[in-house]
């Protein structure tokens, strides 16, 4: 049941001694301010390092080959070792449980012209998982399919510029575009979150490339994405199977790195999440400290609060008063200036994160925010800490004689 005269002595309490609440309250202010701030940091160089990866999966593997840089099994040192459609399907075959997508692809600029406009553009040979790979996202139509592949058709998939360039407001769906003579139908433009230079390419069935362009089945490159089950140190071994392999297929020496190459992401995804994890224990052991120094500060207010009240308790046990009542109004007094700082706190830890996000970006840190529940958490532990802290000096004063808290000095 609520009860008003109980609730009006409290704030009667509260205002009569500004300073002790304003002291308390700055306390646990102070402290979930600086927790605010210390997390959002924390969130914000985590989102950097997110933001680092959108251009592309996160876990992804390049395969790429070149020439040999030392001589193997007789053969000589500069010999061209190129990626065919097998070396693909081997892959694809061989490691079929570790891949989550894969493509060949083949890269080469074109002049891309419609009607009186046209403009020069990165086109890419590929088979369908690019999309996946590429995190492309369709816009209107649709991305190159097997049907494509298997029949060397002439589509053709424009990212959403090279559509505003050539074709202004107008659908390019439907429409044909031409590349240096040889006519392709577009069946799909797409968005990329990667920036406008991703959003500047087009893509072809690989076949039709291969077909049209090069006159054989070779291939630039093959990009694989693998399974999200594996860890970051499975991923590595992965990799360097898949390198030891291919360098066996192609006759090259088992330590140069120029003939194969093979680039994986889960080498800088591990070192991102060493470098995560490091700063993350660093942060929680600051935000720990900050929290630990905060229940300090309210225990030992409470502690002093208690202590300066006792005379203020003898009155009230001389007026009839009981015990639980005295408890409840210290109490209570306490949940509700440490549960107000503290939402101060928040709200100012908040705001200056709003402040001054914008300029962090320069010193990676990119939108930092806090996730509420870890916040609330703090200041709830900060209200029982505080709570405890004063529950026992205030339940020891309320059991003192009126006569003997009278003569407390």
């Amino acid at each position: 049941m609520f009860d008003l005269d109980l609730w009006r002595e409290i704030f009667q309490s509260i205002n009569k001694n500004r300073t002790r609440g304003l002291l308390s309250g700055f306390t646990v202010a102070f402290a979930i301010m600086l927790f605010t701030i210390l997390f959002g940091i924390a969130n914000g160089l985590e989102n950097t390092f997110d933001e680092l990866f959108i251009k592309t999966a996160d876990n992804a593997i390049y395969v790429y080959s070149g020439r040999t840089s030392k001589p193997y099994k007789g053969l000589q040192v500069g010999r061209a070792v190129s990626l065919y459609n097998e070396d693909f399907e081997y892959i694809k075959n061989e490691y079929s449980n570790k891949i989550e997508y894969i493509t060949p692809k083949l890269s080469r600029n074109f002049q891309v012209s419609f009607i009186n406009k046209k403009g020069s553009y990165n086109v890419l040979g590929v088979h369908p998982d690019a999309q996946h790979i590429e995190k492309l996202k369709i816009k209107k139509g649709r991305f190159i399919n097997l049907n494509d592949i298997k029949s060397h058709l002439k589509v053709i998939v424009i990212g959403r510029l090279i559509e505003e360039d050539l074709f202004g407001k107008t659908s390019a769906i439907g429409q044909y575009v031409n590349l240096e003579g040889i006519n392709y139908k577009v069946v799909g433009v797409f968005k990329d979150n990667g920036g406008d230079s991703q959003e500047r390419l087009a893509y072809l069935p690989i076949t039709t490339v291969q077909h049209i362009y090069i006159g054989k089945d070779a291939v630039g490159e093959i990009n694989i994405t693998y399974n999200r089950k594996m860890s970051s140190d499975e991923a590595l071994t992965f990799g360097t199977d898949l390198t030891q392999t291919l360098r066996q297929r192609k006759n090259v020496a088992p330590t140069d790195q120029r003939a194969i190459r093979v680039n994986n992401m889960a080498l800088q995804t591990k070192g991102i999440e060493t470098m995560t994890g490091g700063l993350g224990i660093l942060i929680f052991i600051i935000g720990l400290g900050t929290l630990i120094a905060g229940i300090v500060g309210i225990s030992n207010i409470m502690i002093f609060i208690v202590k300066e009240r006792t005379k203020e308790i003898g009155i009230r046990k001389a007026l009839g008063a009981t015990p639980k009542s005295i408890v409840s109004i210290i109490l209570i007094e306490s949940v509700l200036i440490t549960a107000l700082a503290g939402y101060i706190g928040l709200l100012i830890g908040v705001g200056v994160l709003k402040w001054v996000g914008p300029s962090l970006k320069e010193y990676y840190i990119t939108n930092p925010e806090v996730h509420f529940n870890i916040i609330i958490t703090a200041t709830i532990v900060l209200i029982a800490a505080g709570t405890l802290a004063g529950f026992v000096p205030a339940q020891k004063a309320s059991r003192i004689k009126p006569i003997i808290a009278l003569r407390n000095d």
